[in-house]
């Protein structure tokens, strides 16, 4: 059984963005994990203005205008806040790769300790799912969102839900470096092939 308080820092994330490519950054969340609970009481969550507009689709999939935006700080504004509540600590997230790339070319100077990707684990901790989408996951563990901020496709909500996942998961492994085997990406912070060898 998994002892939560073992867990170094981490933070579960999620961006949304506006829709072009590369995206500017229209949303951030950041939820502390801590001891197995998930810490809404200091958790970090920015809406941002994007130097280029929201495009329609990008508006139906998470309901956030340039209307809505036009109010909300430019990146640089709070760029060094973001970072700040990041840290060094693990960051996880849905598709950890997509959040990650969109951090990293936003935060050039942050490096998390290591990344923790829901979709992988999920692939490893239940099998033979027709799918492993985050509605998929939700569908599946049934965990309680009935405290979950905003709504599905918000930063806010998948952050929520993916932090409810990860703990619904991580409790079906025995350690850490388990949950670390089966759950950080090749290439990823964090994986053991990154330990220097004598070869």
């Amino acid at each position: 059984m998994m002892n939560f308080s073992t867990w170094p820092t981490l933070l579960v994330v999620d961006v949304e963005g506006n829709g072009t490519h590369p995206p500017d950054l229209v949303e951030v969340a950041a939820l502390p994990v801590r001891d197995g609970n998930l810490d809404t009481s200091t958790a970090g969550a920015w809406l941002i203005c994007p130097p280029r507009p929201v495009t329609p689709y990008a508006t139906r999939v998470h309901g956030l205008t340039n209307e809505v935006l036009a109010k909300a700080p430019a990146w640089r504004q709070i760029s060094d806040q973001v970072h700040g509540v990041l840290g060094t600590a693990w960051i996880c997230a849905h598709n950890a790769h997509v959040d990650y790339r969109a951090l990293t070319a936003h935060l050039p100077n942050w490096a998390p300790a290591g990344v923790i990707d829901t979709l992988r684990l999920a692939k490893a901790t239940y099998a033979n799912l027709p799918s492993y989408g985050l509605d998929a996951l939700i569908e599946h563990v049934q965990p309680d969102l009935s405290a979950a901020p905003a709504h599905r496709h918000r930063a806010t909500y998948d952050a929520y839900a993916t932090a409810q996942l990860l703990v619904a998961m991580g409790s079906c492994y025995e350690t850490w470096d388990q949950l670390v085997a089966a759950a950080v990406p090749p290439g990823m912070p964090g994986t053991a092939d990154e330990a220097p060898t004598l070869w």
